[in-house]
């Protein structure tokens, strides 16, 4: 593969890995780069403007610094602006929750993540598509959107995966809102819904392995629905997720589909990759099959 010779970074300030963003300059520019378009945001949601500028400088390669938060910004941009899907983007885990990089193999691991910028394959992925925005891990409403909003921020930054677990806690003894779901025009599922997720990625919010059969490359979005309204049934819930398939709990359906509508009986904010959004009580969510080109590890027989 030969070296891209103009490669752009957009990376988060405010997140780090390994000796941070002077380290992945240097290792970047020992690529024998001929040209560096250096971006760095405050926050994730001012990502999007840069992408949209390096989209428009016709790089070679995207970098981008930062948690899915970050990577959800920028990849939503690639994949709505024209000739944004045919730039490859390069993911540095840095946030405190990579489940997008973890879930296609993407190591915690700056010169690694870096080599695989270069030397790795690079393959196209699914996203999902909410309220004209890109997903690249999950959805969500309910339990999980209360979790995602209560632990935003400082929480999340002080206490990792642990602050979905504190938040969630806090949350479980919520009334469960009534819910109706159709999945490619057929109605699945109706009644008190404590939880709806709908993943692109097997592995999702405080790393629950929730959508046993999830491929980000397979053309399909799976949708979950969890019944779990006290401590004790979630307790049961999450346990058999830990030790066997999601599905076998009783508290918990799944399936797949190409288009979930979800109608609800009163508004709930929702997510999408750990960001919280506005309240909603409709919402369609479809997938976009091949919507991004990601460098990842290489295969053992070369891809």
């Amino acid at each position: 593969m030969r070296t891209p010779r103009t490669i752009a970074v957009v990376a988060h300030q405010r997140k780090t890995l390994g000796g941070g963003l002077d380290e992945l300059r240097r290792l970047l520019t020992g690529r024998g780069v001929e040209k560096l378009i250096w971006h760095e945001v405050p926050k994730s949601r001012k990502a999007p403007k840069k992408v949209r500028k390096v989209v428009a400088a016709g790089v070679d390669l995207l970098v981008v610094w930062g948690g899915d938060g970050m990577v959800q910004r920028c990849l939503d941009v690639l994949a709505q602006e024209k000739g944004g899907n045919k730039i490859p983007v390069a993911i540095m885990p840095a946030g405190t929750g990579n489940l997008f990089a973890g879930n296609i193999g993407i190591p915690t691991d700056l010169p690694e993540a870096v080599d695989i910028a270069f030397t790795g394959d690079r393959r196209r992925f699914d996203l999902g598509r909410l309220a004209g925005e890109h997903f690249a891990v999950m959805a969500g409403v309910g339990f999980d959107g209360a979790m995602i909003k209560d632990a935003d921020g400082a929480l999340k930054d002080r206490l990792g995966k642990l602050a979905y677990v504190w938040t969630g806690i806090r949350h479980v003894n919520g009334e469960a809102p009534q819910a109706r779901i159709k999945v490619d025009g057929t109605d699945w599922f109706e009644g008190e819904a404590s939880c709806v997720l709908i993943g692109n990625v097997g592995t999702i919010t405080g790393g629950i392995h929730a959508f046993d059969d999830a491929a980000p490359d397979d053309g399909w979005l799976d949708v979950g629905v969890a019944t779990a309204q006290n401590a004790l049934q979630w307790a049961r819930a999450l346990g058999t997720m830990a030790v066997t398939r999601s599905d076998k709990s009783p508290f918990v359906r799944t399936t797949r589909a190409r288009r979930i509508d979800v109608t609800l009986e009163s508004k709930l904010e929702y997510e999408l990759d750990g960001g919280a959004r506005s309240k909603t009580k409709k919402f369609t969510a479809e997938v976009v099959p091949g919507a991004v080109q990601i460098c990842v590890p290489r295969e053992p027989n070369g891809g």
